[in-house]
């Protein structure tokens, strides 16, 4: 028996585009079923002021095949010599949407994140002062730590104390991967969370057991089971602090497939079919539009999509294991399972 499901189109509030032929390649793959994505602004050279956010956005709209509607929502790559009032210009214009700390060196193109938070004090409070959320990449780079605890530590060490130090700061945790993270975000006021497709299906053995595979390598890596399992709980709970953000993150198969490899999962082209069996396996398909279409719209202070999708329940989709792009092919990533559910219109 075919069975439907009908939602608001969904949003993705963390995404990697890239740049040049790489951003030609995936932009199509977001925008079929995506109506708008926080964009991450850790390009060479990064994002850093208005005016570059404005040429990034228009060389994205540039890029989008005719006949597809999409929104990039820009946001700002926090450094020590960000400038808190051209922040607060290119927010007031509508254009940036948040500001990104990468803690330098903590993930791919983040060697001009920050290291001393003393230096962004006054850009934090402009935030707060103005309402623009904050996302952080969840993570300290203190290599004493190790790979797994890193999350954890974060919290403590940096976002707790940013909290307390900036009342009134809006905060999104990026691609939680722990119940410590979880647990952390649901006791806050004026905080969201990103979870990712990935994060939902894979833990750690997926990365090492049988062989290394490079395609569920990512940052932050994927922790135990009992961590994916905090997530599911908590995508799949209904509660408004969580919401979809796919973390997104093309690389050639080259860049994943070498002695250095690079981070990222690729989850563009088969997100929604992968989060409904998800969902549908935990009993909660009726949480599957908050989680991918109206928490994120509610934390960014923004309306929800008057479109739909719909997806259809039947045999198994195909989906393609890698795209071509001008920069060379991009491994599609692999659930490691049947996806029964496809997306029949956007």
């Amino acid at each position: 028996m075919t069975e439907k499901l009908t939602l608001r189109r969904p949003d993705d509030w963390h995404l990697h585009l890239r740049d040049g032929a790489m951003l030609a390649g995936v932009l199509p793959e977001t925008a079929r079923h995506f109506a708008r994505a926080i964009i991450m602004p850790n390009l060479v050279p990064p994002v850093v002021t208005g005016a570059q956010a404005a040429g990034y956005r228009d060389r994205i709209l540039a890029a989008l095949p005719e006949g597809m509607t999409f929104d990039p929502l820009m946001t700002l790559y926090l450094t020590e010599e960000t400038d808190p009032a051209d922040v607060a210009a290119a927010a007031e214009s509508g254009l940036v949407k948040a500001v990104k700390l990468y803690p330098a060196g903590a993930t791919t193109n983040s060697a001009s994140g920050v290291s001393d938070f003393d230096k962004v004090q006054g850009v934090l409070e402009k935030m707060a002062e103005i309402g623009l959320p904050l996302c952080v990449h969840g993570e300290v780079t203190d290599p004493a730590v190790d790979i797994f605890d890193r999350e954890a530590a974060f919290i403590e060490r940096v976002l707790d104390p940013v909290r307390r130090t900036t009342p009134g700061l809006r905060v999104v945790m990026e691609h939680i991967t722990t119940a410590n993270g979880i647990d952390y975000v649901k006791s806050q006021d004026d905080m969201g969370g990103t979870i990712t497709t990935h994060h939902l299906v894979i833990n750690r053995n997926h990365i090492l057991v049988g062989g290394i595979h490079p395609h569920y390598y990512c940052l932050p890596v994927a922790k135990r089971e009992e961590h994916r399992q905090a997530l599911v709980a908590a995508a799949t709970s209904g509660d408004g602090h969580f919401f979809l953000g796919t973390d997104s993150a093309p690389h050639t198969d080259p860049n994943k497939e070498s002695g250095c490899g690079c981070a990222g999962c690729f989850t563009a082209t088969n997100t929604m079919s992968v989060l409904a069996e998800v969902f549908e396996r935990e009993g909660a398909l009726d949480k599957l539009e908050g989680f991918a279409a109206l928490h994120g719209p509610a934390f960014y202070r923004l309306p929800a999509n008057e479109e739909r999708i719909t997806l259809e329940k039947g045999e198994p989709v195909s989906y393609p294991s890698h795209i071509e792009t001008g920069e060379g092919p991009v491994t599609v990533f692999d659930p490691g399972f049947p996806l029964h559910w496809r997306v029949i219109g956007a």
